[in-house]
C-alpha cells in the first residue's frame, strides 16, 4: 500500500522549514528516475517500472494512471479517468496545471494497494524536496519473490 501524509499548516517556528514551496507546507511525490546517483526523474513514458504494477484498489487504473498519481501526489490521479478517477481530475481533464512546487498539490496521498506482477526495482526521486545545494530525498523500491 502506498499513501504518505503531509501538511498544509505546520509550524516549526522557522526550524524544519527549509524544504521548496510555500511556507508552512509539506508535499512529497515518486518519480522513477535512472540509477541512485541521477538528479533528475525519467519521463513517465520511458518508465518501464509501472508496466508490471496492478492497482487493486482501482483495477481500471493501468501503470501510467499509477505513475502519474504518485508524480503527481495525487493531483492527477491518471491520464485520461479510471472507474475511481473522475476524468476532471485527470492529467487531461484538469484545467489548472498542477504548480512547480506543488503547491496546489493534495498534503496528503490517498494511495493505492498494489500488486507486482514481476521482479525487479527503481530508483526514485522527490521532486518537491529535492534540492542540489542541500538536500536530496531519493529511494529504492525493490519487488522479490
Amino acid at each position: 500500500h502506498v499513501q504518505w501524509t503531509g501538511s498544509n499548516t505546520h509550524n516549526n517556528k522557522n526550524n524544519g522549514d527549509d524544504g521548496e514551496g510555500r511556507g508552512g507546507t509539506d508535499r512529497s511525490n515518486i518519480i522513477e528516475m535512472g540509477d541512485e546517483g541521477a538528479n533528475y526523474p525519467k519521463p513517465i513514458a520511458e518508465s518501464k517500472f509501472w508496466e508490471h504494477v496492478k492497482s487493486l484498489t482501482d483495477p481500471s487504473a493501468d501503470g501510467t494512471d499509477i505513475a502519474i498519481g504518485l508524480a503527481s501526489a495525487g493531483y492527477y490521479c491518471s491520464k485520461k479517468g479510471t472507474d475511481t478517477c473522475p476524468a476532471d481530475h485527470s492529467l487531461t481533464g484538469r484545467t489548472t496545471k498542477i504548480d512547480d512546487k506543488m503547491n496546489n498539490a493534495p498534503a496528503s496521498y490517498f494511495g493505492h494497494v498494489l500488486k507486482f506482477t514481476k521482479t525487479g526495482g527503481m530508483n526514485y526521486v522527490c521532486t518537491r524536496n529535492n534540492n542540489f545545494s542541500n538536500r536530496s530525498q531519493k529511494g529504492s523500491l525493490w519487488v522479490k519473490n
